[in-house]
């Protein structure tokens, strides 16, 4: 495909030229494959991962179709993650400038009234499901007039268990409306999603690489045992730059980061229950380099506008393939190298080295001295049931 500039896919000059104070000269993969399309108006489902540069992919269309004339709200950007929701506003606000729009973000952690009162009179709304259906059943926000519905990062909301939430504010949009879903994997449950909400979408898939020169991933595994984990991690924290640690658990991080303290590691905890100003102030810390270390539960996992990670480390292993593939790709992006390191302890080696197996690493697992497991069989009795073996 040839490099084609944001005038030459349909963008107009004053857009072009807020995307090029900003430096933003010629549009990433995603972004040419789906620009047309939905400049022309028509219903996008497009595979496209984080850190692709998808949210210009909608952001410029909603813009665009938009006038400052036109009733508040009249775009919807639906979002699964508080971090997601600001960062998607940040990446509007940028824009909307060069149109006289308001831009407003509506997610939990923060006062209902205020955030409500933005919503009514923002021409786009960036918002997470809970939040927005909050408001609407309160009548303090009406989506009887949005012309153009996004659904971004829809895998990652259908797993954290949005759909009753997004079907019931989906009814309460205009049947003839723009819809557009972007999706890291387009599988059977996003594609029921996009049956359900799009009108003969125009379909982008393909390998959309994070920028024109994707970066690597080196995968290692690390045997540990109790007593040897925590220093193995000091160790590693040391030899690294900017890592992204992750846990199982929301009290695991912040004893983690305190454990890290007495080795004289700097470090802030990333997690659920803290509250959004919280959240922002770590995350805050962890981009200007106050602390190289942040350590997170999988909330981090998606939709955090981090580009410059070096490394991500599994103090605990995830237990599925997508929680693996989900936390290591927050390195190697946007062109950079990136290394992804998994301490495993004894007892974790059998459901580590399948998950391995399952992804291509079983090189990497086996020559750090670990035992693969043998891969559980399934076989079905003559009662039809599964059983494992």
């Amino acid at each position: 495909m040839s490099q084609e500039s944001f005038r030459e896919l349909g963008v107009s000059a004053p857009v072009a030229d807020a995307l090029a104070a900003r430096s933003i000269h010629t549009p990433f993969k995603i972004q040419q494959l789906v620009l047309r399309d939905a400049l022309a108006g028509l219903d996008v489902l497009a595979r496209s991962p984080t850190g692709s540069g998808k949210t210009l992919a909608f952001a410029l269309p909603i813009v665009e179709h938009t006038e400052s004339s036109d009733p508040c709200p009249t775009a919807l950007v639906l979002v699964p993650t508080r971090e997601l929701a600001s960062q998607v506003t940040d990446e509007f606000q940028s824009l909307v400038g060069a149109k006289g729009l308001r831009v407003a973000a509506a997610y939990g952690g923060q006062p209902l009234r205020k955030q409500a009162a933005k919503a009514k009179n923002a021409h786009i709304l960036v918002a997470t499901p809970g939040r927005l259906e909050d408001l609407a059943e309160r009548r303090m926000v009406d989506l009887s007039r949005i012309r153009v519905f996004v659904l971004d990062e829809a895998d990652r909301m259908l797993d954290m268990g949005f759909k009753p939430q997004v079907d019931r504010i989906a009814r309460r949009l205009p049947h003839n409306r723009q819809t557009m879903l972007f999706s890291a994997t387009l599988d059977d449950r996003v594609g029921e999603l996009a049956r359900a909400y799009t009108n003969s979408p125009s379909r982008i898939e393909g390998e959309l690489s994070l920028s024109r020169q994707p970066g690597e991933i080196e995968h290692h595994f690390v045997p540990v045992t109790s007593d040897t984990k925590l220093e193995t991690l000091v160790e590693h924290l040391r030899d690294s730059d900017s890592t992204l640690v992750f846990v199982r658990t929301k009290r695991g991080a912040d004893r983690l980061v305190q454990r890290l303290a007495r080795h004289d590691v700097r470090a802030a905890a990333m997690h659920g229950d803290m509250t959004q100003n919280a959240r922002e102030r770590a995350l805050a810390r962890f981009r200007s380099g106050t602390v190289s270390t942040l350590v997170a539960t999988d909330v981090a996992a998606r939709g955090l506008d981090l580009d410059d990670i070096t490394h991500v480390i599994n103090f605990d292993p995830p237990e599925e393939d997508k929680g693996y593939v989900h936390r290591t790709g927050r390195t190697g992006r946007a062109g950079r190298n990136g290394t992804a390191i998994t301490l495993v302890l004894p007892e974790q080696q059998a459901d580590t080295s399948r998950v391995a197996r399952r992804l291509g690493h079983s090189e990497q697992f086996e020559q750090a001295g670990l035992r693969s497991a043998p891969a559980k069989l399934v076989y079905t009795s003559r009662r039809g049931r599964r059983s494992k073996w």
